[in-house]
């Protein structure tokens, strides 16, 4: 068992490795789905490590760690896309220190550069130090998170194997950098994916009795849906309602034969989340009537992926174990996030902990929004979310494992 002085010196060996694996990484630079220098980066690291590993789909990866003592099976996880978002050659307030190749329409405005870099950190440490661990580590490279690509075929992979608790960080724009928060309960919410169709019948703009206009169908559902969701959400829960785009029509004397509409729910209560489907359905299919319209629900409209739960016993052992290493007050709560991540699903199938490491440092220019071209991580925390990794590992290896 790695005591805590030798995980924090550990760290302090890797702190240039783990940097120039979130250069490389950034650098690279590529959308999901189509990660793959960033997937070959990966493997070349976990084979230089000892460590096999498979692949999945087109860019996922699984390592897999036997340390050939019984113990628990710990899955850690990293995702490794880009966004589609062009990155500005600034940050907040100076140069950012590293670019992507294709700045202008490819950048990592996410932090998943990081988040891989981390990971790479841990399965360095851990690979060179097996004979002091116990049980199984899995680091798993989760492509596509931002489309939702990767996590299917991540969970079927991970299905076969034997799995205790699973850990995972995401870097956080509104939480001060030096910060972590590991908390239980809802850290970032579900998702409620709406792209709906409403079909008319077109027409001339000057004979709207001659027709059957979709954008007023379009615009009453709006209205309707308002109003159904201050009287039908629960008062006590939060639920948002994020409409973004109305298309329909193109010309200012010609009525389209149809009008579509995009946008999301949030929410952290699973249950308000089905309410709200049920809400935009109703709505929807009667607003359509009335107007002498029909919807099409297009895409994914529904649940696209639930809210992110942290476990009641995993996040108290982090905090405690993390307070236990860091300095006092690195571990800090924090209001729960609003974006979306996939690893709610990790979280649905195993117990284990999110945690959000905070990157707003106004002196290095980080703090940007995510998916914002300012976008930048403040790399002198990825030392710190290294600890935490790999102090999660050894404090589930010491306290053991939650009793189902």
């Amino acid at each position: 068992m790695m005591t805590n002085e030798e995980i924090k010196n550990y760290a302090r060996q890797v702190h240039d490795y783990v940097n120039d694996c979130r250069r490389t990484i950034h650098r690279f630079a590529e959308i999901s789905g189509n990660e793959v220098q960033t997937s070959a980066f990966i493997k070349q690291q976990l084979s230089d490590f000892g460590i096999p590993y498979e692949s999945l789909v087109k860019t996922g990866v699984i390592g897999t760690l036997d340390t050939g003592n019984p113990g628990p099976y710990i899955a850690l996880r990293a995702d490794i896309d880009a966004l589609p978002v062009p990155e500005s050659p600034n940050n907040l307030s100076h140069p950012r220190i590293v670019m992507s190749e294709t700045p202008e329409k490819t950048c990592h405005a996410c932090g998943h550069d990081a988040h891989t870099a981390m990971l790479l950190g841990a399965a360095k440490i851990l690979s060179a130090h097996k004979n002091e661990l116990k049980g199984k580590v899995y680091f798993c490279f989760e492509e596509g998170e931002e489309n939702g690509g990767g996590i299917d075929a991540m969970l079927a992979a991970l299905s076969k194997k034997k799995i205790d608790t699973c850990w995972g960080i995401h870097v956080y724009n509104a939480l001060e950098s030096g910060k972590i928060c590991v908390q239980a309960g809802p850290r970032m919410a579900g998702a409620v994916a709406i792209d709906l169709r409403f079909n008319g019948r077109g027409g001339h703009g000057s004979r709207p009795d001659l027709s059957i206009n979709p954008v007023f169908c379009a615009a009453n559902f709006l209205m309707n849906l308002s109003t159904a969701f201050v009287n039908q959400i629960d008062a006590n829960e939060t639920v948002t309602c994020g409409i973004t785009s109305i298309q329909g029509g193109v010309a200012g004397n010609v009525i389209p034969d149809n009008a579509r509409v995009l946008g999301s729910f949030r929410f952290f209560n699973q249950n308000e989340g089905e309410r709200s489907v049920r809400i935009l359905h109703e709505v929807a299919d009667n607003t359509a009537i009335m107007n002498h319209c029909t919807v099409e629900y297009l895409g994914q409209t529904g649940i696209a992926v639930g809210p992110t739960i942290n476990n009641a016993y995993y996040s108290e052992l982090a905090e405690k174990g993390l307070n236990e290493i860091l300095p006092a007050g690195t571990v800090s709560p924090c209001d729960p996030w609003y974006a979306s991540d996939s690893f709610s699903r990790w979280l649905s199938a195993y117990p284990g902990v999110y945690a959000h490491l905070g990157i707003n440092n106004p002196a290095y220019g980080s703090g940007a929004p995510h998916h914002n071209t300012y976008f930048d991580v403040d790399e002198n925390v990825l030392e710190i979310g290294l600890i935490s990794t790999l102090k999660y590992v050894c404090s589930v290896e010491e306290k053991g494992t939650l009793k189902q």
